[in-house]
């Protein structure tokens, strides 16, 4: 088998004329996977170099500007073991089918937007929203106004100074009282683009402090330089919006 591996020049390579299958849509998408994950899986030719299976591969290899790509020459079968495989290739690769449950799981554990491999957003989407835990976080870049925002313009406590009201006047013993005091802070809602206008204009300590409360996210190597401020304001689509 060794033997029938080789790296070969891509103009060497000739696509199959009577290729049954339409590829145009996927060429785009495999050739971001090579670009992340290198050539992965060989190009299956004939003995005369025709390609079998990898038409797209091919495609995707001469958009990348490639010059040499791995081919495995399968000059042990038949021409009509050549036509039937490269039928065969293509065919059980569509009778297979997602399981969504264990898709969704590994979809879970990757901070890479799947997109760019072809999954759709339709289905990114579902993932996300069946965990509040995720590894991507996409956050927004907010750029100061250079606006004199006050305090109160930072966060709306109207919720939570509703709630705490009638924890207090509830008839119920004094260490529930006070837990329940606290978890009704989940209640404030920040407004992510005030703050940033806020941090802009306070004091190094407070701009600090602002950092390790997690109001504000710095990426140190370029978002001060530039004046940007990185805020996660999908904090609060963790919040049910009866909640907000």
């Amino acid at each position: 088998m060794e033997d029938n591996f080789k790296y070969l020049n891509v103009e060497d390579l000739i696509p199959y004329e009577n290729n049954p299958r339409n590829n145009d849509g996927a060429v785009d998408f495999v050739a971001k996977s090579i670009e992340e994950f290198g050539f992965k899986v060989p190009i299956v030719v004939d003995k005369n170099n025709i390609v079998v299976a990898g038409h797209t591969r091919l495609k995707a290899s001469k958009k990348l500007g490639l010059e040499k790509v791995p081919v495995i020459i399968a000059d042990d079968l038949s021409d009509e073991k050549i036509k039937a495989f490269r039928l065969a290739d293509n065919k059980v690769a569509e009778l297979a089918q997602w399981d969504e449950d264990a898709l969704k799981v590994e979809m879970e554990q990757i901070a890479m937007d799947m997109q760019q491999f072809g999954f759709d957003e339709e289905l990114e989407e579902k993932v996300e929203e069946g965990s509040a835990y995720t590894n991507r976080i996409e956050v927004p870049f907010y750029e100061p106004t250079g606006n004199d925002t006050s305090l109160k313009e930072l966060v709306d406590t109207s919720k939570r100074d509703a709630l705490t009201l009638e924890i207090q006047q509830a008839d119920i013993p004094e260490d529930v009282q006070e837990f329940l005091i606290m978890a009704s802070q989940r209640h404030l809602v920040f407004d992510y683009r005030n703050i940033a206008d806020y941090y802009s204009n306070a004091s190094e300590e407070v701009q600090d402090l602002m950092e390790r409360s997690a109001l504000v996210i710095i990426d140190f190597d370029d978002a001060i330089k530039n004046g940007y401020v990185k805020l996660a304001d999908n904090i609060t689509e963790l919040i049910p919006d009866e909640d907000r």
